[in-house]
């Protein structure tokens, strides 16, 4: 039992360790802009799915005066 309490206890300090070697936010990132842009524009992407509107406002409507067929 004390040998996996030690075991469990030697991991944890390698694994905070790991825990810091991503990207930083100024490292190159995919198509020309840093981490931390990439990571700003996907948030932003985000939002703006979230606030699309519902298909039916998408539909173009007809001027005034015009009746449909």
């Amino acid at each position: 039992m004390k040998k996996a309490c030690l075991i469990s206890l030697s991991l944890v300090p390698a694994l905070l360790a790991l825990g810091g070697c991503s990207k930083p936010d100024t490292a190159p990132g995919p198509g020309g802009v840093t981490m931390g842009e990439a990571r700003a524009l996907d948030e932003a992407a985000a939002m703006l799915d979230e606030r699309r509107p519902p298909a039916a406002a998408l539909q173009p409507s007809l001027p005034k005066g015009v009746q449909e067929r």
